[in-house]
């Protein structure tokens, strides 16, 4: 008669403790803010600046913010990480990027092949022009700037150039369309709206 009595009770607080979620680790919490950063670099940017109107015709201006908070431990852009933020433009599309690192954790840009989010790093950016500069050493609390023209069509990425950080998902996608005929940025779930 105990040995059930005991074995429903085991069971019963067996089921009780799967349901109660548990806490994080002291230290695991990704919620908590990043220490550290230099927040005045980015103070007004939000998500929706990833991809913006350029000021010449047939331009986009893309702003990169490393470490805009701890998602994915702080290895995302303005966010966003594992190619969740889509950004859609025409083929031959000039694109002027201003990358910003807050973090005393060095990161970089470099836009690569899709499948190359893969490998640990990647030496030349797909597009001539397509990388921030020293991008395989990266760069700590700083900004910089960068062009290329997105001349062929494909799936892209614009990963963190930082040997490693790809491969933990520190990028965002960058799909050139030869039948898109304006610029576009999906993010998340979100339905991709057109850029204006």
């Amino acid at each position: 008669m105990i040995r059930p009595l005991c074995f429903s009770l085991l069971v019963a607080a067996a089921s009780l403790q799967a349901q109660t979620p548990a806490a994080p680790p002291p230290g695991h919490d990704h919620s908590m803010e990043i220490p550290g950063l230099k927040k005045e670099l980015f103070e007004g940017i939000t998500a929706d600046d990833l991809l913006r109107p350029g000021t010449e015709p047939n331009s986009v201006k893309v702003t990169l913010v490393a470490t805009f908070n701890a998602a994915n431990y702080g290895m995302n852009f303005n966010g966003y990480s594992h190619g969740k933020a889509i950004l859609t433009i025409p083929v031959g599309t000039k694109v002027n990027v201003t990358f910003i690192n807050p973090s005393p954790v060095p990161h970089s840009a470099i836009v690569i092949d899709k499948p190359d989010t893969k490998k640990l790093q990647i030496a030349e950016p797909w597009f001539k022009g397509g990388a921030s500069p020293k991008h395989l050493v990266g760069q700590t609390m700083g900004k910089s700037e960068f062009s290329f023209t997105a001349d062929e069509a494909g799936e892209y990425a614009l990963a963190c150039g930082f040997p490693s950080h790809g491969v933990a998902g520190h990028w965002i996608s960058l799909n050139v369309s030869a039948d898109a005929k304006v610029p576009t940025l999906q993010l998340g779930d979100q339905p991709a709206k057109e850029v204006k």
